[in-house]
């Protein structure tokens, strides 16, 4: 086995693949071969092989905080008491700690003419002065920390606003390139697969152990010598699929308990998201 690092497009890597070699593609969420891995016209085009839920658009706020703090549910819900249309929700599982020092990331749902509007990336002051509604929500929820600790923010504030998708590859592997006939293409003779998050991702928890336990299980599969390639391929594709199941529900999940934390002040518009059975 020979590692070999360089830059290559996905055009590259198609033609770099030869009869007997094995693709794997691990290039994240932005993959170079999953849209390829459609059939026909449309194969490579953008979302060709993409299933993509927009669940919402948000701003991913960050900061330093000069004091050990901690947050769960009711913190969240009573720093946000006062915060009528933007909420900062912290993300408790994504804060670390260093000594004294606390790194906290939360997001703000915004409207999709918020997103428009917005740069990609930048700082609290132009939040403060483009979107002073956003930004009061942030800082009276950091001010409520700060009455608590006692601590200040070091440093300013890194603000992105992203879309929150989730997504996966309709196609885990290339078995329909493999069933085609009257076709050289590269596809049509060796096994392909993506695994991690060029397979499918969440937008509200990293997906880095489901990525580890799609390679293992890839592994093992190719392991297995007496394996009809067929049959990888289809007990892969069922694998990844079960996994989706997993992220999707435990996403949809969140998004909804999320969806209640910002409403919980409006009784009207929380009845209206509750499922009473």
């Amino acid at each position: 086995m020979e590692r070999i690092v360089t830059n290559v497009t996905a055009e590259q890597a198609i033609t770099m693949l030869g009869p007997g070699d094995i693709l794997v593609d691990c290039t994240g969420c932005k993959s170079l071969i999953r849209d390829h891995l459609a059939t026909g016209p449309e194969s490579g085009n953008k979302d060709a092989n993409t299933f993509n839920i927009q669940l919402e658009y948000a701003i991913v706020v960050t900061f330093v905080y000069g004091q050990q703090y901690q947050c769960n549910e009711h913190c969240k819900y009573y720093k946000n008491e006062q915060n009528l249309h933007y909420k900062f929700i912290p993300a408790v599982d994504r804060t670390f700690y260093d000594g004294n020092l606390t790194f906290v990331s939360g997001i703000v749902n915004i409207t999709p003419e918020d997103f428009e509007t917005m740069p990609a990336t930048f700082d609290g002051q132009w939040l403060r002065i483009n979107f002073p509604q956003v930004a009061g929500s942030m800082d009276n929820f950091i001010d409520k920390i700060k009455q608590e600790t006692h601590g200040e923010i070091i440093g300013d504030l890194d603000i992105v606003r992203i879309p929150l998708n989730l997504y996966r590859a309709r196609n885990a592997t290339n078995r329909n390139w493999l069933a085609a006939e009257g076709n050289d293409h590269p596809f049509t003779t060796s096994p392909v697969f993506v695994v991690g998050d060029s397979a499918l991702g969440s937008p509200y928890f990293q997906s880095i152990s489901l990525g580890l336990e799609s390679a293992m299980h890839l592994a093992a599969l190719i392991g297995q010598r007496n394996l009809q390639l067929a049959d990888m391929l289809n007990r892969y594709e069922l694998y990844m699929y079960k996994q989706w199941l997993r992220v999707y529900m435990r996403s949809k999940m969140i998004k909804h308990n999320k969806d209640l934390l910002e409403t919980i002040d409006e009784p009207l518009r929380l009845l209206e998201l509750l499922h009473i059975y």
